[in-house]
């Protein structure tokens, strides 16, 4: 018997995604959420897949928990990010999102990115279903939404639901094309062919993508199998938390305690709103209160009375609750803080799912000031002129003096990896024509530094700088400097997408600084306080000894040489990134430095296959 599907489109909304100038976006070539380094899990072996006592009915599942890996209880591979920052407008907190990156949070294949191949697979554990009959009416429904946050998949992309028949074989019973955003859209399939009514029956949903310039993201929600169901049972029959709370603080989402409480009446935002979808097709009462302590010392914070709301059909509310005055006294200047503040709903009805009516936020105070959640759902990058310099910086403020010991940056995966890539850490008291500023005034500059990943759930890379920087209150800027000539343009950078309000980014590609026109957070955090330590340095190929500069310091030559064979070119720049001069040359070179005014320089080599070899420091006297 032939099966059938329907689809029903609940809402409609439009999205685009714009460019400026020389900033642009990107997907993510890594997901470190996933990676085996932060997760603690091995993939799951045949047996797991095939052993064990069959599920029951009803089955059901909406992604509400807080690991990014499917539950094991249900599933039998970890290949999809269970989250809630790559969806848009859920039917309910947590989606299972598909790409092209595999279960280490790699993609796929970077050899051949243009070539479409199956990626990410979610299979059902066995499901007992020899006691049904096909006039039992049993239906399969699920949500799902092409691009989310993420980048939309192409037309060659699609996403698949196999169910698997009694004798092994997988059945392809739907399908959708890529496309770019739509909305959450329901489909029910009837499951009435007696072939896949028995004992240990599986279904299977699988992407298709090519890696391309797109992650082709998917995201599915709200699965549900059971008996007594029609094609127009599409009731989930729910109240639930859908989109994350708006943030604790007002701007920052995360600084220093002793910062915090210098000024917490500006610090803190004045109310945060949680987001309620109502599932039912009738209008719903819930209550929704929330109750708030400190973590670390378990001190009591806040608890709020109960608060009724009706909520229409099919509709997302945003319910208010206020912040509170804090209440934990200051512990050691430089200990964390950790405030958990815990939301939840209570449903008039008595079999409204309960997993998805408590959602956890964590307000953390430690040693760094953020803008961003910690997770980032594309990448941003800055083209830049050949013989120019890029610059990036982001503007942040302190309430009190403090020490500025490093910068924690959040670099998006590039293939190849661009540990060729140089640039330098600038600190700024101030910006030239930015917030009424008159010039560049730099406090601090580090220098011939690469991009670093790290593989565990702490992604961030960490700078330490050479010695503590003291800062006033006020206003401060610090980012990177991306050299001219010198191959390391088009630096990939984290982006938080749910950042809300302004990015308080700056970038100058061209002499000037411009406020930037992308939504969202960088992904850089200076660090305050004691010393921090850097991450450990990546695995670079070691400089190339055999190239010798003479003299040093130079005044009117400056001759080079190298024992390798092919073409070396190099390019000198002053400190700020400029390019001065650049040229090639075969085993030996002289270069004529004698316009060049007294001070000190950089220059990069590439060897003949386009690569930086080393990069020395050089005075012209």
């Amino acid at each position: 018997m032939s099966l059938k599907y329907y689809i029903l489109v609940l809402i409609a909304f439009p999205f685009c995604s714009i460019i400026y100038a020389q900033e642009h976006i990107a997907p993510l070539y890594y997901n470190a959420f996933v990676h085996p380094a932060a997760t603690k899990l091995v993939a799951p072996t045949s047996a797991h897949k095939t052993t064990g006592i069959a599920l029951s009915l009803p089955f059901f599942e909406d992604f509400t928990n807080y690991s990014p890996l499917p539950d094991s209880n249900k599933w039998v591979e970890h290949q999809v990010y269970i989250n809630n920052t790559m969806c848009y407008q859920p039917i309910s907190r947590g989606v299972a999102t598909f790409d092209a990156l595999d279960q280490n949070g790699y993609p796929y294949d970077s050899n051949y990115n243009y070539t479409p191949r199956y990626c990410d697979s979610l299979t059902s554990k066995p499901i007992d279903l020899s006691g049904i009959v096909p006039s039992d009416s049993l239906y399969l429904s699920f949500f799902y939404q092409p691009q989310g946050n993420g980048f939309y998949p192409l037309v060659g992309d699609s996403l698949l639901l196999y169910m698997r028949k009694s004798y092994s074989d997988w059945q392809l019973v739907w399908s959708a094309p890529g496309t770019q955003l739509q909305p959450f859209s329901q489909v029910l399939i009837p499951i009435t062919d007696t072939i896949f009514l028995y004992n240990a029956f599986q279904f299977r949903f699988v992407n298709i993508a090519a890696l391309n310039y797109s992650d082709a993201n998917w995201n599915i929600d709200y699965i549900k199998l059971n008996t007594g169901r029609n094609m127009y049972d599409t009731l989930i029959a729910d109240a639930a938390f859908a989109d994350q709370p708006t943030q604790f603080l007002s701007d920052y989402t995360s600084m220093p305690y002793r910062q915090f409480m210098v000024n917490p009446a500006v610090e803190l935002s004045s109310q945060y709103t949680a987001f309620i979808r109502n599932n039912y097709n009738f209008n719903q009462s819930v209550n929704y209160s929330s109750v708030s302590r400190e973590t670390i010392t378990n001190t009591p914070l806040n608890s709020d009375p109960l608060i009724a709301t009706s909520i229409p059909t099919y509709q997302t509310q945003s319910v208010v609750y206020n912040t509170y005055t804090n209440t934990v006294p200051m512990a050691g200047i430089y200990d964390k803080v950790d405030f958990e503040n815990k939301l939840y709903i209570q449903s008039i009805a008595p079999s409204d799912p309960s997993q998805n009516d408590t959602i956890v936020c964590n307000q953390v105070f430690d040693n760094y000031l953020a803008y961003d959640d910690g997770t980032a759902e594309k990448s941003y990058y800055l083209t830049q002129f050949s013989t120019l310099p890029a610059y990036l910086s982001i503007e942040y403020h302190l309430n009190k003096p403090d020490t500025l010991q490093g910068l924690a940056i959040y670099f998006g995966r590039q293939i190849p990896l661009p540990f060729s890539k140089f640039f330098s850490i600038i600190v700024y008291s101030s910006l030239n024509s930015i917030n009424g500023g008159t010039s560049d005034n730099i406090v601090y500059r580090q220098d011939n530094l690469v991009p670093g990943y790290v593989d565990t759930i702490n992604h961030f890379w960490v700078y330490s700088f050479n010695k503590g920087i003291p800062m006033p209150a006020g206003l401060f800027y610090i980012g990177t400097m991306q050299p001219a000539f010198g191959g390391s343009d088009s630096l990939y950078f984290g982006l938080d997408l749910n950042r809300v309000g302004t990015n308080h980014a700056y970038y100058n590609v061209s002499g000037n600084w411009t406020q930037s026109q992308i939504s969202g957070a960088i992904m850089m955090r200076p660090l305050l306080g004691p010393a921090v330590v850097s991450t450990a340095i990546p695995n670079i190929a070691a400089p190339n000894t055999s190239i010798q500069l003479w003299p040093n310091p130079a005044l009117d030559e400056l001759n080079v040489s190298t024992e390798g064979q092919g073409s070396t070119t190099y390019a000198i720049t002053d400190l700020s990134g400029k390019a001065i001069i650049n040229g090639s040359f075969l085993q030996k070179g002289n270069i004529n430095v004698n316009n060049l005014p007294p001070g000190l320089y950089l220059i990069s080599f590439k060897n003949d296959k386009g690569f930086i070899t080393e990069t020395r420091k050089w005075i012209k006297q």
